[in-house]
């Protein structure tokens, strides 16, 4: 059955005579068609009105719609049913509790795949470690070329130390020369003379 609607005498307003929304049947009145909830709030599921309602309140509800763009009226409304529910559910944090525990359960996810990251790379880093050894390993066990020998070159003659005396000549005694013609160097005074040392 569709709504139909008939134009009231004394407002000027159209009616919706057979089918009421969610909140117009709670608040037990007639649902004009200008109804700011009939949008939002099927009569098919009245509990979503009740718990807003409850929470809220029907004039605050419409004057939260009312500030809010038309294209987003329907997500305010859903919105402002999510919060009622669990602001009934949890009188004491309501959504900021679910928002908190999604907020840890985004941190501890994060530090997961951070730590899983971490191993990702330490794996890659010893795979790579890994392949270069068994080439340092070959290069090591090479042994180094040896250098160029230099061309054959005769070495040079080896000097003799002078020869030492020989024995004889060690322990010969000098010889001492004399001089014939100054005898008096030798014994100037003369032993045949007497020198009188008084006059």
């Amino acid at each position: 059955m569709g709504r139909r609607h008939i134009l009231s005498p004394s407002t000027g307003t159209t009616l919706n005579t057979i089918t009421p929304c969610a909140a117009c049947k709670l608040l037990r009145r007639r649902c004009a068609q200008e109804c700011p909830f009939s949008p939002y709030f099927s009569p098919h599921e009245p509990q979503k009105f009740a718990s807003v309602h409850k929470v809220f309140g029907a004039s605050n509800v419409a004057k939260m719609l009312m500030e809010v763009p038309e294209s987003q009226r329907a997500d305010a409304a859903n919105s402002l049913v999510y919060e009622a529910n669990l602001r009934l559910r949890d009188p004491v944090y309501g959504c900021m509790g679910v928002i908190s525990s999604l907020q840890h359960q985004l941190h501890t996810l994060q530090s997961d795949l951070n730590s899983i990251r971490t191993q990702i790379f330490n794996f890659k880093f010893t795979q790579h470690n890994n392949s270069h050894i068994p080439n340092f390993i070959s290069a090591a066990a090479t042994p180094p070329a040896a250098p160029p020998t230099p061309p054959h070159s005769q070495p040079p003659p080896l000097s003799l130390p002078p020869p030492l005396p020989s024995s004889s000549s060690i322990f010969s005694s000098p010889i001492i020369t004399t001089t014939a013609a100054a005898p008096e160097l030798i014994n100037p005074v003369s032993t045949t003379q007497h020198i009188s040392y008084f006059g």
